[in-house]
């Protein structure tokens, strides 16, 4: 395989990095104390969800990248993989810094990096596709930006 990525791999690490994002707004809603706080939260977690859906599209509208496996399935265990474990959300950090938020604004902070996270990510992974594909990757960052955007007019709105 390849140190190079397609747009079609983009898309998936960001589907998983979708997932993985609204499984923290779930969390992060059982540490907000306010209600106004959990219901951002929730709705950041649907909006994931969407993102996830709208990625997947987007990786249905590029053309198919079937590297060789050596067993059915397996490069979209190491995709999974990768994003789990070397990029935005990975289990470990998640668990390491979700044991140290114990409140709003705790939350709202690991939100905001990891939302920044996101954007560099994808920015910079944009030297790793074709040209053609760089309009479908700053579609992804301006999702992120819209997030990062809610999270910092919500901690300001608390300063």
């Amino acid at each position: 395989m390849g140190s190079t990525f397609e747009a079609g791999d983009i898309f998936q690490i960001a589907v998983r990095i979708e997932e993985n994002g609204a499984n923290f707004y779930r969390f992060a809603v059982q540490v907000a104390r306010d209600e106004e706080t959990k219901k951002l939260f929730e709705r950041l977690a649907e909006e994931e969800e969407q993102h996830k859906a709208v990625f997947r599209d987007m990786l249905a509208g590029v053309e198919s990248h079937d590297p060789p496996e050596g067993y059915p399935g397996e490069y979209g265990a190491y995709l999974r993989s990768y994003a789990d474990n070397n990029i935005i959300f990975s289990k470990e950090i998640m668990d390491r810094e979700m044991a140290g938020l114990n409140d709003t604004l705790s939350a709202l902070d690991f939100a905001i990096r990891r939302e920044l996270d996101s954007i560099l990510y994808y920015h910079e992974i944009k030297g790793f596709v074709a040209q053609s594909h760089h309009d479908a990757i700053d579609r992804i960052i301006n999702e992120e930006r819209k997030h990062f955007k809610l999270l910092s007019e919500e901690k300001k709105r608390r300063s």
